[in-house]
């Protein structure tokens, strides 16, 4: 009757658990992490200061957040988010991050996008999504152009890292353009 809303071949989508906070403050004491996911300063964060952050997603209704486990163990290997959606606009945010460098370049992020981009357009409704990049995380821009978003504009010079500076890249996707583009189950 429906297509799987929140689960593809290898990896589900979840609601956040209390018990991964754990996890997620371990990636975060990785500075590699930290310095794909914000733009910010690079620091650990803790278990409290993440279930909070697990609770306030729980209780808006312009975020939903995502664990991404695997279909055949459970294990959480990253986290996906629909944030700031703007209802009237139909326009929101979207993120993704893979935390143990394990799980990186096997297309877990690949399918966790897939399944993303279907709530977002499908379920949500949406009619934009978008999401920026730093230009040195290459594997991510390759996986954002391979699902078909468009490279909109780039804030020139925006991120200070390690004495040089990086570019951060604007992707956007239109419902349309996801429609034409992925295959529909």
């Amino acid at each position: 009757m429906f297509t799987p809303l929140f689960s593809g071949e290898r990896i589900r989508l979840t609601a956040l658990r209390p018990e991964d906070a754990a996890i997620m403050a371990r990636w975060y004491e990785d500075g590699d992490f930290s310095r794909q996911w914000e733009s910010g300063v690079a620091r650990p964060r803790t278990e409290a200061s993440l279930r909070k952050w697990f609770a306030d997603m729980d209780e808006t209704k312009t975020d939903y957040a995502f664990a991404i486990r695997l279909m055949y163990s459970d294990e959480m290997i990253g986290y996906v988010d629909v944030s700031d959606i703007q209802w009237n606009n139909g326009a929101a945010w979207i993120a993704i991050g893979i935390g143990d460098p394990v799980n990186r370049g096997k297309g877990f992020g690949y399918e966790a996008m897939t399944l993303l981009l279907k709530f977002a357009f499908h379920e949500l409704n949406l009619h934009r999504v978008q999401l920026t990049v730093f230009s040195y995380n290459e594997r991510a821009i390759k996986l954002y152009e391979r699902l078909g978003f468009t490279r909109e504009g780039m804030f020139r010079e925006f991120l200070a890292r390690d004495g040089r500076r990086y570019d951060m890249i604007l992707y956007g996707m239109l419902k349309r353009e996801w429609e034409a583009g992925v295959p529909q189950d």
